[in-house]
């Protein structure tokens, strides 16, 4: 676990707006002491959920896509610190670990241009070094009794969470992924696309839903890969439920859970999936966020959900008041998954 940048007591201290007859998020998470071992206080703590930041983007731009998704853990753990501690959600639940260190490979990626194929090359490569240590990570606070909640980076880190959570697991997992893609591109080095194709080939993806796909941003090659696997790989589309009406929101969600029941599973949402928020393939049509609110709060209450990942989302991509809502919108996101979870 020496990958981690600790969040400490003081870091929150900063955050916190604190406020006369109001206790605040930031005064009850739970952070781990300096002197204390990382392992042995997460296996110790009573805390239920563990708050983990991944500020890159260098799988996104290794998918030729925007950089600016490094922010969003800034951002949100920002807007969680201030969320009222009271009957309805309470701070104490939540144990911030920190964020992954990734100061060296961000210096690293200035220089790569992902339209050389030697640079393309090296950003593949940056990322294995991130899913390595993601996964290393995750294997720990799930073999700690604990769900992890993932915030943060690039879609590539689905690689990581699926990969540690199936290694403490001891068996292949599942997961649902709220978004406007599928990511499960072809294996042609390692980018934010193909996290799921990766850890289905490695055999650590058993079963895996895609909820809310766009048809104008699906290649027919990524459709024929599925139409093969569609015992274990299985799709609804946002213009089917959405703009033709043909399908049903719950009832689509129902059809997702019965098809990722049988088994742990991860739930994945890519921000993407949401129309005008800043991120690196921003969207003018999509899913609302009362809607995908609605569908956290679904696959949460299920026993078998096994962590909650929230990428994509890029505040610097935005106005200064994007930024914050951005980090309020996780913030929402976080606590409507653990008032389901309990």
């Amino acid at each position: 676990m020496e990958k981690i940048i600790r969040f400490t007591s003081h870091d929150l201290a900063k955050i916190t707006n604190h406020r006369s007859g109001e206790i605040k998020f930031g005064e009850k998470m739970i952070t781990i002491p300096r002197e204390n071992d990382t392992l042995e206080f997460l296996k110790k703590s009573e805390a239920k959920y563990v708050l983990f930041g991944i500020p890159e983007d260098i799988g996104i731009r290794a998918n030729y896509g925007r950089p600016g998704a490094a922010s969003a853990w800034e951002s949100a753990i920002k807007s969680i610190a201030n969320i009222q501690h009271n009957k309805f959600c309470k701070g104490n639940q939540i144990l911030v670990l920190g964020t992954l260190d990734v100061r060296q490979l961000m210096k690293d990626v200035t220089s790569l241009d992902f339209n050389d194929i030697d640079d393309r090359s090296k950003l593949s490569q940056l990322v294995q070094k991130i899913d390595k240590d993601v996964s290393h990570i995750i294997f720990n606070i799930v073999s700690s009794g604990k769900i992890p909640i993932v915030i943060g980076g690039g879609h590539n880190n689905s690689y990581g969470n699926i990969k540690g959570t199936a290694l403490a697991k001891g068996k292949p997992i599942n997961a649902i992924n709220f978004d406007a893609h599928s990511d499960f591109r072809i294996l042609e080095g390692r980018h934010s696309g193909n996290g799921f194709s990766y850890a289905y080939e490695e055999g650590f993806l058993k079963k895996y839903f895609i909820f809310g796909l766009h048809e104008n941003y699906t290649s027919k090659n990524v459709l024929d890969i599925i139409k093969k696997l569609e015992n274990r790989v299985r799709y609804t589309t946002y213009d089917s439920i959405s703009i033709r009406g043909e399908k049903d929101f719950r009832q689509e969600m129902n059809a997702a859970l019965e098809f990722i029941n049988d088994n742990h599973f991860g739930i994945e949402i890519d921000l993407d999936s949401l129309p005008n928020i800043a991120c690196s393939a921003m969207t003018t049509s999509g899913f609302s966020v009362e809607q995908l609110r609605q569908f956290i709060s679904f696959f949460a209450k299920n026993t078998n959900a096994a962590y909650l990942h929230i990428c994509e989302g890029a505040p610097d991509l935005g106005e200064e008041l994007n930024n914050h809502l951005i980090g309020k919108l996780i913030g929402y996101l976080v606590t409507d998954f653990i008032k389901a979870n309990q």
